[in-house]
């Protein structure tokens, strides 16, 4: 469990800045060069490689060296980590809002027959 916890910080971790989201979006459309990636920014070539390695490291992308170019490419299994752990929470508060959508029904049509209101009348067509 603490290996999980450790990959999940990670990839929080590089998930968290949108330099680098943004990097990873361009990458879901296919490998990249560091040049190309870096183009879209207004920052130095260096700062483009330290978020690369950031990503390199939380294991969301790997680079190769083909002769003098160096490729990126998308590698997404660490966010199917990520994805699982926030998925427990979204059906948690799943369960939770439909437990307080059911609870307002009960409570609205409760105050209703108090009232002796019931269900509002639908008026029929004559014919």
């Amino acid at each position: 469990m603490a290996n999980t916890q450790d990959t999940l910080s990670i990839t929080f971790a590089a998930l968290a800045d949108p330099t680098r989201r943004a990097i990873l979006t361009r990458l879901a459309r296919g490998d990249a060069t560091v040049g190309e990636l870096g183009e879209p920014f207004e920052i130095s070539a260096p700062a483009i490689s330290k978020h690369l390695r950031v990503l390199e490291g939380a294991g969301l992308i790997e680079r190769e060296v083909d002769a003098r170019w160096r490729i990126c490419r998308l590698r997404a299994e660490p966010m199917h980590d990520a994805h699982d752990w926030l998925e427990a929470y979204r059906r948690h508060w799943e369960e939770s809002l439909d437990r307080l959508v059911e609870f307002v029904e009960q409570t609205h049509r409760a105050d209703a027959k108090k009232r002796g209101n019931g269900a509002p009348r639908v008026p029929r067509k004559k014919p």
